[in-house]
């Protein structure tokens, strides 16, 4: 595992997560946290927002969940059919109802797009350039669509995205549909279209690893992004 990078010799010791400003831009924090219920990540990463400043690393947090749909903040009732046995849970994202469970990879974005010099629709365009690449690299051809954010393959959805922007930061991310039970996309109409249909890159490729995908969809975000200098954690951030 990688330490968070070094400061410059004879500067100052700072706390956990900082850096100093000129090195800002480039670095970011990667975490791998596994199989994760979705309530404790969101409320981890609503915390991470809340309380960082201007002197925070970036972070990306690469998961999967266990089953929840949730319903974005413009989500209406009438989108969830039948969820059964899978909890509901209402979030503070963008976007109508999507499904998460396990064999989906799922990537939350804690960036400051505002020192990035970004706005909310390039930082969208560039995380569905950063999906696009990797699935070509699989032989997988896909593209996004302008009148509805993801990514698809034909008419079908392979990828989802739903941010939230808090003072120039960002916060959720995507879904990327690997090797999981599609089934309970027909208890919902994804992301507020009727009768979405929704594939996975198993569909396409075989044999697909999730572990292997996260590594290059991870790769494909810090070339997009322009990041250099990278540190790799393990669980979720630990608050005072």
């Amino acid at each position: 595992m990688a330490d968070r990078p070094e400061m410059a010799a004879g500067s100052e010791q700072e706390a956990p997560g900082k850096i100093q400003q000129s090195r800002l831009v480039e670095s970011l924090v990667v975490r791998e946290l596994g199989l994760q219920p979705y309530e404790p990540v969101w409320q981890a990463m609503s915390r991470f927002t809340d309380q960082r400043d201007g002197s925070t690393l970036d972070e990306i947090w690469l998961l999967e969940h266990q089953p929840v749909f949730t319903q974005g903040q413009a989500g209406k009732a009438e989108h969830v059919l039948a969820p059964g046995d899978i909890p509901v849970v209402q979030v503070d994202r963008g976007g109508q109802v999507t499904y998460h469970g396990p064999g989906q990879l799922v990537v939350y974005l804690m960036l400051d797009i505002a020192r990035r010099g970004l706005g909310a629709r390039e930082l969208v365009s560039r995380i569905e350039q950063a999906i696009v690449s990797l699935l070509a690299e699989y032989g997988i051809e896909a593209a996004a669509r302008k009148d509805a954010p993801g990514v698809y393959t034909g008419p079908a959805k392979i990828a989802s995205l739903g941010l939230r922007i808090r003072k120039g930061r960002s916060f959720h991310g995507l879904a990327l549909n690997v090797d999981m039970d599609l089934e309970p996309f027909l208890r919902i109409n994804p992301c507020g279209y009727q009768g979405m249909p929704m594939t996975q890159m198993k569909h396409y490729v075989q044999d697909v690893e999730i572990d292997t995908v996260a590594r290059g969809l991870r790769d494909q975000l810090i070339a997009v992004m322009g990041y250099q200098s990278i540190s790799y954690q393990r669980g979720l951030p630990s608050y005072e």
